[in-house]
């Protein structure tokens, strides 16, 4: 473990088995710099183990980079369910995940992530207090995700300004790769603003009733990514920017909500090398977590969070900037401010 590059000195990973529910996870804890660390949990049916914790640590990671990006109390971690989301769950499995969770007595709190749902959630809250994204209590938030899907449009537009000089979407083209809640909303947003928008994913039912609904246009999920258009948005999981297909690319902006797109962090230097300006994903995806926040408070306030994402995107805007100043990838720039922040919080 200690040999992966995604390890970055992670303060601690925990492995939590119980035999009665069939509970297999990993939470993972970056960084309490900041504050506790939080981050939401991932259930996902891993080809192996090595697999589930690899992707335990970049997340986790990632959440340390996002929380201090828009400017949280907290740190970064990340937990993951190794089951599959249709068949394995049940309340006496996120019990046992709840009690897991309280095991690490408020250095972590968690939250919704694929293949989760706030129900889940009130499962796990029966045992332990260090949940959030729920939907009942005094400061419960909800559905964390259509927060995310309103940053990552900001996001968008102000990718067409840094790129364009105007961040009009009437007559665009965007691509959206993964229409689940938050690249369906995206879609939603952006069609309301004139944009022809293409849209694809594997749940095939998904894609035919919001095509039927906002009037986007399904395409192949093998084909997606390589249309000509303005953006590209990768909303699915992560991973999908790699030598291959960014070579196969044949966009000018690659913005979306999905967590760790790149597949190693040279691939956004390939970006930079092809002139795409690419949105940093724990940047623009950081809407989910500032609502999120703001429950952990025990004081939820919507203007709070209309400030903290409106914050957020003049973080991305000014990430844009100091790229094209200093003629160095959006990732590296992005990464350097998030660890500055971080280091600065431990000393």
């Amino acid at each position: 473990m200690f040999d992966l590059p995604s390890f970055d000195a992670h303060e601690g990973v925990h492995v939590f088995h119980d035999d009665k529910t069939g509970l297999r996870a990993v939470i993972a804890i970056h960084s309490t710099a900041l504050g506790p660390a939080a981050g939401g949990c991932r259930m996902w049916d891993y080809v192996d183990s090595q697999a589930m914790v690899r992707d335990a640590l970049r997340l986790s990671q990632g959440m340390s980079y996002k929380n201090a990006m828009a400017d949280l109390p907290l740190g970064g971690g990340k937990s993951v369910i190794w089951g599959n989301a249709k068949t394995d769950k049940s309340p006496d499995l996120f019990r046992a995940f709840g009690r897991a969770v309280e095991s690490l007595s408020g250095n972590y709190w968690t939250a919704e992530d694929v293949g989760l749902t706030p129900q889940d959630l009130e499962y796990a809250r029966e045992e332990t207090r260090y949940v959030a994204g729920l939907t009942s209590g005094a400061a419960a938030s909800g559905d964390p995700s259509p927060v995310t899907a309103e940053g990552a449009y900001r996001g968008i537009r102000a990718a067409l300004l840094a790129d364009t000089g105007s961040d009009e979407l009437e007559g665009r083209s965007i691509a959206v790769q993964g229409v689940g809640h938050v690249g369906a909303n995206i879609v939603r947003k952006l069609r309301r603003e004139g944009a022809t928008v293409y849209i694809a994913d594997i749940a095939a039912d998904a894609v035919s009733d919001l095509a039927n609904e906002t009037g986007a246009i399904p395409v192949g999920v093998d084909e997606i990514l390589f249309r000509e258009v303005d953006v590209v948005s990768p909303n699915a999981l992560g991973g999908v920017l790699n030598s291959d297909t960014i070579a196969k690319l044949n966009c000018r902006i690659v913005a979306g909500a999905a967590n760790n797109q790149l597949f190693a962090p040279e691939m956004g230097d390939e970006l930079a090398a092809r002139s795409i300006l690419y949105a940093p994903d724990y940047v623009i995806n950081g809407g989910g977590i500032i609502n999120v926040a703001a429950e952990i408070s025990g004081n939820y306030d919507e203007d709070w969070v209309e400030c903290k994402l409106s914050s957020l995107i003049d973080t991305l805007r000014d990430v844009f900037e100091r790229s094209k100043s200093e003629g160095r990838a959006t990732h590296r720039i992005a990464d350097e401010i998030a660890r500055s922040r971080i280091a600065a919080a431990r000393r």
